[in-house]
């Protein structure tokens, strides 16, 4: 299986412990994404249809050298479920005797659903209300997250929700609605990451009205900024 997929690679973190909850990781940044956040630190993983960093059989062969000192391999991006052969790669990476998990934007919903079965966590980016994540992503759908986190919680699959908390977008009537849609879609916990600017890298102070109105709504929140 390993030699006929192409996955795209354009990135390896060799070891991380904070992107795979509970497990010693390394993370393969899977190339393209077919939306453009407004915040994405991560834009040189954007063009899809390119040649990876990395060939697919060098990052198994590489992985091969790391059995019995990782337990976990991530599968992030870019949004790793554009490539359709994830699947095929994810089922590589548990023959070696690896956890798999994936972190995605929920964009590609039906294409998630199918490849719960080989993930042991997923790390789901919620961007904005739902109704409104075209002013976010440049034109995303959040109906298709949406359907994401519905497959996500009837599978029972361990998950983290994690928002980016843009100041210049998300005032307490926004988080408030978001933190709403979330809790009706079955939501109960949710993380909160800073938005940094990209010239300091420094993170931008996020209100403190507009914490409490995601505090108000979800039963957990926590901070990390």
């Amino acid at each position: 299986m390993t030699n006929d997929v192409t996955l795209q690679v354009g990135g390896i973190t060799p070891f991380t412990t904070i992107d795979f909850p509970g497990r010693l990781a390394a993370v393969i940044f899977c190339q393209g994404c077919p939306w453009r956040c407004r915040y994405c630190h991560n834009r040189h993983l954007l063009p899809a249809g390119v040649g990876g960093k990395y060939a697919w059989t060098e990052v198994m062969q590489w992985l091969e050298t790391r059995r019995g000192l990782l337990e976990g391999v991530v599968f992030s991006g870019g949004e790793p479920l554009l490539q359709r052969q994830l699947p095929d790669a994810a089922s590589a990476v548990r023959e070696q005797g690896f956890a798999v998990a994936l972190h995605t934007s929920g964009v590609y919903p039906d294409r998630l659903h199918d490849m719960l079965p080989l993930v042991d966590w997923v790390g789901l980016d919620i961007k904005a209300p739902f109704d409104e994540y075209a002013l976010i992503t440049g034109g995303g759908d959040g109906s298709r997250t949406r359907d994401a986190l519905r497959y996500i919680v009837q599978a029972g699959t361990p998950h983290e929700l994690r928002c980016t908390l843009d100041p210049d977008f998300f005032d307490a009537a926004r988080a408030r609605k978001m933190a709403m849609q979330l809790a009706q879609a079955g939501a109960s916990h949710l993380v909160l990451q800073a938005c940094r600017d990209e010239t300091t890298r420094r993170s931008r102070h996020v209100p403190d009205e507009v914490l409490d109105a995601i505090r108000a709504h979800l039963p957990s929140v926590t901070c990390r900024f």
